[in-house]
């Protein structure tokens, strides 16, 4: 038996906190719906962040764990039958994040002023994205919320699993990159030029790799400045080309045709295409609204222009499928799966099944680029810092050939 704690509250909305000892999580929610309670929040004991609150005073951002926490916790409430302002005002109480409970008491006052939840929310666009909010207006138009804040949960659940594998699978390999940079910088800034004062002072020849760690070091010490400000104009021109329209659109549609990375974002784009898509329909939004929202939350211009493009064929009366063809910028399967989906009826189904197709594709990719670069870093980690001290040793081996 494990010991959890719990946040939960009655049916009247009274919030009830304590700690109760079951198998698994699902045993604890079962005891309490017999003691009466709607549980919101279980956690084993261990994880209950009681110091959480100490740094409570800082600023801190609304994070997607954070909105994820929020929306399931809201869909339990309303699904459990409570108005909605008595569900927010319980969560306004429940949650840890600073910024957060001002964005839910502002959302309540609105609400008790009148105002619909997703026209509260449009007043946080920086929290609720357009997607989340139009969502919410599909619902409360539809009159089956609770089942949106559901479909919400696990669209947002599915985007932080994306984003945590990532973090996971790539923080082995930046960590190793920025000890590497560190270190070769020590090595040239810092160990090399104690060493060229000591050749200089001898006035022996210098065998041609020492010359050359030591003219790289100098070079370094003398115009790291010149490499900075190079590597921040060609930063700056880049995002400043990308400014204009036709030109990031070149841009991006550059980035789709890159050598393995190229294949990698088409992937990613699809996927999200794919999850918005399906998870919007889902939710009762008309396609072509549907697919405008999709368009606005690509963070590629060329896909997002071949949604468009998508739009306006099917605005026509052509076929969903057969416009994605034509795009050239959806991969076949994708748009073989989207075409059986549009001929069975079945088009928000088969979205979502093209999405997890894709992730997983995505997640895999990225797993292999990973593991083929993290013996590259240290290959070339090896070989620098291996030229470096050989150049040394070579050096020292010199000077001790002088006769004396």
């Amino acid at each position: 038996m494990a010991e959890f704690t719990y946040k939960a509250t009655t049916i009247s909305g009274q919030k009830v906190e304590g700690s109760m000892e079951g198998k698994d999580e699902a045993a604890v929610v079962q005891s309490l719906h017999q003691l009466g309670y709607i549980p919101i929040r279980i956690l084993p004991a261990r994880e209950k962040g009681e110091g959480s609150r100490l740094l409570d005073f800082l600023p801190r951002r609304v994070g997607i764990k954070h909105l994820l926490v929020f929306t399931q916790e809201l869909a339990t409430l309303v699904s459990a039958g409570l108005p909605l302002d008595r569900s927010l005002s319980i969560l306004r109480t429940l949650t840890e994040n600073r910024k957060l409970r001002e964005v839910i008491r502002d959302i309540l006052s609105r609400i008790e002023g009148g105002s619909s939840l997703a026209e509260a929310l449009s007043q946080h666009p920086r929290v609720f994205s357009r997607l989340y909010i139009n969502m919410i207006k599909a619902g409360e138009s539809g009159g089956f919320l609770e089942v949106i804040l559901s479909r919400l949960a696990k669209y947002l659940q599915s985007m932080k699993e994306t984003r945590d594998y990532l973090v996971t699978v790539l923080i082995y390999p930046v960590i190793l990159t920025l000890i590497t940079g560190a270190s070769i910088t020590i090595l040239i800034a810092f160990v090399i030029p104690r060493f060229a004062k000591i050749f200089a002072d001898m006035g022996q020849a210098i065998p041609l790799p020492t010359q050359i760690v030591l003219a790289l070091s100098q070079g370094f010490r003398e115009y790291w400045w010149a490499g900075a400000g190079l590597a921040a104009l060609l930063y700056l021109g880049i995002r400043g080309y990308k400014r204009e329209e036709g030109r990031r659109y070149r841009w991006d549609q550059f980035k789709l045709g890159w050598i393995g990375i190229g294949s990698l974002i088409r992937k990613v784009e699809v996927a999200r295409f794919a999850r918005t898509l399906g998870t919007l329909l889902q939710s009762g939004v008309p396609i072509l609204p549907a697919l405008n929202l999709v368009k606005d939350i690509s963070q590629n211009l060329a896909v997002s222009q071949a949604i468009g493009y998508v739009h306006d064929r099917l605005r026509e009366g052509k076929s969903g499928s057969k416009s994605l063809e034509e795009t050239g910028v959806f991969p076949p399967l994708a748009v073989q799966m989207i075409g059986v989906g549009e001929e069975t009826g079945k088009l928000e189904e088969m979205l979502i099944r093209v999405a997890e197709s894709y992730e997983e594709n995505v997640q895999n990719t990225i797993k292999r680029l990973v593991s083929f670069l993290e013996p590259i870093i240290i290959v070339v980690m090896g070989l620098v810092v291996g030229f470096i001290v050989l150049s040394i040793l070579l050096a020292i081996i010199s000077i001790n050939e002088i006769p004396f």
